[in-house]
């Protein structure tokens, strides 16, 4: 029997068609929970693979299907499928242009600024090429294309939904992202993989008044720039330097006139952290600030703070991990322009793990880039790294090739580890 690289290397299925397809999605992007048409182009195009049995509207718009091929162990390999309210400014000849309304009744622009156009491409590349290698293992394959990762929601509400009430329960669970690094490189990560993600909605009540009797009011602009800027103390004051936090105020509206002072102010608050204990100081911290805030304002109006997105940690699972690390070792090349089993860990978060632990399965997240390699190259050598655009960029959009070959091929080495026969 052919090896694993060997099977992948020499019957990988001919791409061309599914870059027209990855420009599609890129120009036709849906926000979480609104994912209809994408779902309906992803059902379509398994269907004419003729191999799979589909199963469509899964805690919304999420899609699963199945390819039983004998006995052995299931794997469920899994893409994320929405876009973000985000203007697209990359310049390409397929930008989206498109606008929808938000679940709150907002137009707002929209765009695959996360790569998720590129996880659905590769995924769908990877189904086509896992049922043409049949011969080469056994088992069950199960695709799986989530929604409304960017609200922390879509994983859930995919097990909510009965997921695992239309698919075999998995052994293995494999999902994967595109990255700001050089296309071409993959990567694994033993362990923890992305940090948590907790998101906030903060309304601070004030009294509203004449700009020239500000004694009148509660000026609810001050107290929240004081809340603002305290919050920053956290993670500077408060976390071990060799942890890691962040704690982000990412919007703020108030008021609409100068001579107003207002009578609320509404924010918008994003904490990460990679250990569970200093997630739960910084949460405890931060109800702190706002309330002595409110205090220091002589604000009897305590702000209302609501939770409106939650990411878990995400870890990686030792033995699953270590299998790719052999199986990814020997079909990329090892180094800095191949595969790295010490990849950086996701800055970002993913709601992916859930669909593992929620049946006590173990799980593996890698990682694969996806910047132009003469670009990357280019801005290392200039020490511009940094001006690079990465994930939520407006001018975020990896590379075509050999961004793509190196997703599929990510996918396909995953699965067969685990279902290919005897080598």
């Amino acid at each position: 029997m052919p090896s694993i690289s060997e099977t992948v290397s020499n019957r990988r299925v001919g791409l061309g068609p599914y870059e027209e397809l990855y420009k599609y999605f890129h120009a036709h992007p849906e926000l979480s929970f609104q994912e209809k048409a994408t779902a309906e182009a992803i059902v379509s195009h398994l269907g004419t693979l003729n191999a799979y049995t589909i199963h469509s509207s899964i805690g919304g718009h999420g899609v699963a299907a199945v390819l039983k091929n004998g006995p052995g162990k299931t794997v469920l390999l899994r893409a994320d499928i929405d876009a973000l309210p985000v203007e697209e400014r990359t310049g390409l000849a397929y930008t989206s242009k498109a606008r929808m309304k938000d679940l709150e009744g907002h137009e707002k622009p929209v765009m695959h600024a996360c790569g998720h156009d590129m996880h659905i491409t590769a995924l769908l590349a990877a189904g086509e090429t896992l049922a043409n290698v049949r011969d080469a293992w056994s088992g069950t394959v199960i695709l799986c294309f989530q929604p409304a990762e960017e609200k922390a929601g879509g994983a859930q509400s995919m097990v909510d939904g009965g997921l695992y009430d239309k698919v075999p329960l998995p052994d293995v669970v494999v999902g994967a992202h595109v990255v700001p690094e050089k296309s071409g490189v993959i990567g694994t990560k033993r362990g923890l993989i992305a940090s948590s993600a907790d998101s906030f909605q903060l309304r601070i009540e004030g009294r509203q008044a004449h700009a020239s009797t500000p004694h009148r009011g509660i000026d609810p602009i001050v107290q929240a720039a004081s809340t603002i800027m305290r919050l920053q103390t956290i993670v500077s004051r408060e976390v071990d330097p060799l942890d890691f936090a962040v704690v982000t105020v990412s919007a703020i509206h108030a008021g609409d006139a100068e001579n107003i002072i207002p009578e609320s102010a509404d924010l918008k608050i994003n904490v990460r952290a990679a250990l569970p204990d200093t997630r739960t100081r910084i949460l405890t911290s931060m109800e702190k600030i706002i309330a002595a805030e409110a205090q220091a304002s002589s604000n009897p109006s305590q702000p209302s703070l609501t939770q409106t997105t939650r990411f878990p940690l995400l870890f990686n699972d030792d033995d699953v991990t270590s299998a790719l690390e052999k199986s990814f070792s020997q079909h990329f090349e090892v180094g800095k322009h191949g595969y790295s089993s010490n990849v950086p860990r996701l800055q970002g978060s993913e709601d992916f793990g859930i669909l593992a632990t929620a049946i006590g399965k173990p799980s593996c997240f890698f990682l694969y880039g996806g910047i132009d390699p003469e670009v990357y190259e280019r801005a290392e050598s200039e020490g511009k790294l940094k001006e690079m655009p990465g994930n939520h960029s407006p001018f975020f959009a990896p590379v075509l090739q050999p961004t793509l070959t190196v997703g599929v091929d990510g996918y396909v080495v995953a699965a067969l580890t685990f279902l290919g026969k005897e080598m």
